[in-house]
């Protein structure tokens, strides 16, 4: 009897144990419900983010893309007004050259060509003419040499607002590429963040399904042991009707017995002819006229020879004359160039170094500057260009 009493005891105390252990899996549950819910919500709201970032990267990158054609047109823009300016100060050159030479007839003749011209005249009005056409060379010259100033100036003015505006598109463009990177930065952080979320909603999805199993499972063995300890009161009340009977007609005693059960739970898993080679020791790397496009932003039609050869060999004048411009332009990189009159004119581009300077007087064959790769190449060589009149000709014609 005490033994039965024992064991209903224990099953009562086993039955609230359950209990509690139910309890406490639905408080759990529900705190994970919630961290699971809070960590869905994070998630979203860090895809949104995310989403906003790319299509800002996706406007910083059209940004990026339009400022690049700007930046390339304005390079264009800015080697069209430098070959201008180059241009204008040939014209220059050769004007200034030209009034030297009637300046200089001029004094060695006195002025008796002009006196001879005005007495042949057969008339007053004949003579009258002719001074005024004299008088006419002389202002012609003074007045095309000052126009041709100011065409160079004009043009110094323009090609320095080019570059201004230039700078302003390469700032603009760095800042978009910092802006674009910060954003790329933020975007990986994005990511990171919601793989770290989706990761963390992963393991409290797995906990909740851990915990939802382990709580069903509580709440059977809950009902398991609080139907035993109902089959073991009851039976407990039977044995002791049945001994108070048996009391009552002998004074036999007996003695019983009871049982439990349970169940686990389940688990979870150099040249001859007019000019001088003005690079000997390098090799035709790319002709005259139609080539294909070398490096994006090369022009297809190439306006010179380009001789190959290792960053510092000596690059020598083609032929005697005066240095017009002598500095960085841009995709010339360091360009020379040297005016030989009678409208020809020797461009040398992407110098290492250039040993002269605009206005000095060189001869054929001076070493005047040295091979480099500056400005838009591919590799060191010189690009040696002829100029007839403005227009680029083919230099291997004078070679």
């Amino acid at each position: 009897m005490i033994n039965r009493k024992k064991m209903v005891s224990l099953l009562l105390v086993l039955t609230l144990c359950s209990g509690m252990v139910v309890n406490g899996y639905a408080s759990e549950i529900d705190d994970t419900k919630k961290k699971a819910e809070e960590l869905e919500n994070k998630k979203k709201t860090a895809e949104n983010e995310k989403a906003s970032l790319a299509e800002q990267l996706k406007q910083l990158t059209q940004e990026m893309e339009n400022t690049k054609k700007k930046i390339t047109e304005k390079e264009d823009e800015i080697t069209t007004k430098e070959e201008e300016l180059v241009q204008a100060k040939i014209d220059e050159d050769d004007q200034y050259n030209s009034m030297k030479k009637r300046i200089r007839y001029m004094y060695e003749n006195g002025n008796t060509g002009f006196v001879e011209i005005l007495c042949s005249s057969k008339s007053i009005g004949e003579f009258l003419n002719n001074a005024e056409y004299i008088s006419t060379i002389s202002g012609y010259d003074r007045d095309m040499l000052v126009e041709f100033q100011k065409v160079v100036k004009n043009v110094e003015a323009q090609e320095a607002s080019l570059k201004k505006e230039y700078d302003k598109l390469q700032t603009m463009q760095d800042d978009l590429i910092t802006k674009q990177d910060n954003v790329s930065q933020l975007v990986q952080n994005k990511q990171s963040e919601i793989q770290s979320l989706d990761s963390e909603l992963g393991d409290t999805k797995n906990k909740l399904a851990q915990l939802q199993a382990a709580a069903a499972e509580a709440e059977r063995r809950q009902k398991e042991a609080a139907a035993a300890a109902e089959a073991a009161k009851q039976a407990a009340a039977r044995q002791a009707a049945a001994q108070a009977a048996a009391a009552k007609k002998s004074s036999s005693s007996s003695s019983s017995s009871g049982s439990s059960s349970g169940s686990a739970g389940s688990s979870v898993v150099s040249g001859n002819g007019t000019f001088a080679h003005p690079c000997p020791s390098g090799y035709i790397s790319s002709g005259f006229g139609y080539r294909t496009q070398p490096i994006a932003g090369a022009s297809t039609n190439h306006k010179g020879i380009d001789f190959a050869a290792a960053t510092g060999t000596p690059i020598y004048a083609a032929a005697s004359g005066t240095v017009v411009s002598a500095g960085y332009a841009g995709n010339a990189g360091n360009l020379l160039v040297i005016n030989h009159g009678g409208g020809l004119a020797t461009y040398y581009m992407h110098c290492s170094k250039i040993y002269v300077s605009a206005g000095q007087s060189v001869t054929k064959g001076q070493n005047v500057a040295a091979v480099g790769t500056t400005g838009n190449s591919t590799g060191p060589h010189l690009h040696f260009q002829v100029m007839l009149n403005g227009t680029p000709v083919n230099p291997a014609n004078y070679l």
